[in-house]
């Protein structure tokens, strides 16, 4: 009888997973609107608790001191490697900027561009030397790398950001203005961060100057950032009318209307990938073309299919982060011998205070969205590092490793002596995953430490009966005609 029972990673992991999310289901509004946490840093705590430096039940790869194996811990591994994270990140974060692409208030780009200009432009570039400069001087890198990392941590993640400011109590405190423009700039800058990522990696794999220069013009600006923009705004615009063709005729059924979102969300991220353009600003550009005058969103508004993906697809993403997380990365090795737990620690702290806080309050005058400091302050913080900053780092290290954008399934160790390249491939990764977990957890813990901030900060009189149960605009949040222009009259036609 024993041996119908058959407990193999696969089998074990669909119990773990679902029976987390079921568990998170069922206690969805008290964790979001009493204890003010999002499902990020949860799910990333059950993967740590679940994986292999923990009760071993999760183990898709095998990590040890001396690289990927079978450490006969547990259940048994997957055998994943890195290019099983780069595809799952590249679907996950793609369908997300699709999906706020979608959820923008309709021509919110010809509404909105500049303060999103401002946000692509001197904020990411400041947040990118920054973080750059962190590197070389905490761990001693060359230039290249220290830019290639602080590429890698430069955009804000869409899945921690809509996590943390959409569907809460919390969220309603926000104004709709600041929610939409941080919504919009984590959309976009994931796919920006390809120009500054391939400046370093040019820097170090092309042969001449004038070689790298000509490739990161005609490859990285004008293919994947010009281009991957313009096919996704086409795509977007194009499944648009035919949908409207086929809704208007009643050729489409209603499950079927709401499925289109998703699949052509999948469809966008392979066109990115096949052509090699940015899948992430081919995702965001088709599901802001798809939905820009408001017709789709107005018809699935009751669907809530974005949060959907967030419950689902997202949560067991960090779920998967946990498991994968490279603890013997995080000390000093023969290849990496300044990495260190009190030099990563160092790293974090300087990142999360000045990646963007400054740059936030110095610019926040030219950010027509961004009405007084405290608002600068806050848009300054709630710039997390997740999910974009993973697969930016497998980018990295693929084109490092193979010259492509297709990683080695596990690198092997180099030999000494290191190479510039060998001691980029081995730093890059360690430095973006502890960081992205430090982010996960302080970005997804921030609005219950400012809720209870808020709430013994008032008087005793004007506080909530319930523990930061307030629902009043956070205070310096201007909310009364502060969300920006209102949105234009509907057509006859999208009536």
């Amino acid at each position: 009888m024993w041996k119908q029972i058959e407990p193999t990673p696969p089998h074990v992991t669909y119990l773990a997973l679902s029976g987390f999310l079921i568990s998170f289901t069922l206690f969805t509004n008290f964790i979001r609107n009493r204890l003010h946490l999002s499902e990020p840093p949860i799910a990333l705590l059950v993967g740590i608790i679940l994986g292999p430096v923990g009760l071993g039940w999760l183990t898709p790869n095998f990590c040890g001191v001396d690289g990927c194996k079978d450490e006969g811990t547990g259940l048994g591994g997957w055998g994943w490697g890195d290019d099983i994270v780069q595809e799952v990140t590249r679907v996950i974060v793609g369908i997300q900027v699709f999906a706020i692409g979608v959820e923008l208030p309709k021509f919110y780009a010809s509404r909105h561009w500049r303060p999103v200009a401002m946000m692509l432009g001197p904020v990411m570039t400041f947040s990118w030397l920054i973080v750059a400069v962190f590197v070389v001087l905490i761990f001693r890198t060359d230039i290249p790398t220290g830019l290639i990392v602080g590429a890698c941590l430069t955009p804000t993640d869409p899945v921690l950001a809509s996590s943390i400011l959409s569907n809460s109590q919390f969220s309603n405190r926000v104004p709709k203005r600041i929610k939409d423009l941080i919504s919009a700039e984590s959309a976009c800058n994931d796919g920006i961060s390809f120009p500054f990522l391939y400046l370093g990696l040019f820097a170090l794999t092309s042969s001449t100057v004038g070689e790298g220069v000509k490739e990161y013009f005609l490859v990285t600006i004008l293919w994947q950032v010009a281009f991957g923009t313009a096919i996704g705004l086409v795509i977007g615009t194009i499944f648009n009318r035919i949908l409207r063709f086929s809704v208007a005729r009643d050729y489409v059924d209603a499950p079927g209307f709401t499925v289109f979102y998703l699949l052509l969300a999948i469809f966008s991220v392979g066109v990115g990938s096949t052509l090699g353009s940015d899948d992430f600003l081919v995702a965001f550009g088709a599901g802001y073309g798809f939905a820009r005058d408001g017709w789709f969103t107005k018809r699935t508004k009751a669907t809530h299919i974005p949060l959907v993906i967030d419950l689902l697809l997202n949560s067991a993403m960090f779920v998967y982060l946990g498991t994968i997380i490279p603890w013997y990365a995080f000390q000093p090795h023969s290849v990496t011998p300044w990495i260190t737990p009190g030099r990563l620690v160092a790293f974090l702290a300087l990142v999360i205070a000045f990646r963007r806080i400054p740059i936030m309050m110095l610019c926040y005058p030219w950010i027509s969205d961004i009405k007084t400091i405290k608002e600068a302050l806050f848009c300054g913080h709630f710039g997390p590092m997740g999910l974009g900053g993973l697969f930016l780092a497998i980018e990295a290290r693929a084109v490092l490793e193979t010259g492509t954008s297709l990683p080695d399934k596990h690198p092997p160790h180099p030999g000494r002596p290191y190479t510039p390249k060998e001691k980029a491939i081995e730093t890059v990764w360690p430095l973006v995953c502890f960081v992205v977990f430090g982010s996960t957890l302080i970005h997804g813990l921030s609005v219950l430490a400012l809720s209870i901030k808020t709430h013994v900060s008032r008087p005793r009189h004007k506080r909530a009966a319930v523990l930061a149960a307030e629902d009043e605009p956070l205070e310096g949040m201007e909310h009364a005609g502060g969300d920006g222009e209102s949105e234009p009259e509907d057509t006859d036609e999208e009536r």
